[in-house]
């Protein structure tokens, strides 16, 4: 997967800030009001090309207390 696909960046930095919080990806799921199945998707490479939501992304980096600027950081 190439870095400079945004939406790889992004799925990684959802990801590396899930961990830091010690969060499981259902924990995330339930904090960000999105399916456990859909940020599966988001967080793994194969699913990264995919198209998802600014909205999306706003949601997750709330629950995880970030702003959501910080997801598109190389």
């Amino acid at each position: 997967m190439n870095e400079d696909n945004l939406y790889y960046v992004v799925s990684q930095n959802i990801r590396k800030q899930r961990k830091l919080k010690g969060w499981t990806q259902v924990k995330l799921a339930m904090e960000s009001n999105i399916s456990v199945d859909y940020l599966k998707k988001i967080e793994t490479k194969s699913g990264c090309d995919k198209q998802f939501s600014l909205d999306t992304v706003g949601k997750i980096a709330k629950a995880l207390g970030i702003d959501p600027k910080d997801l598109f950081n190389k």
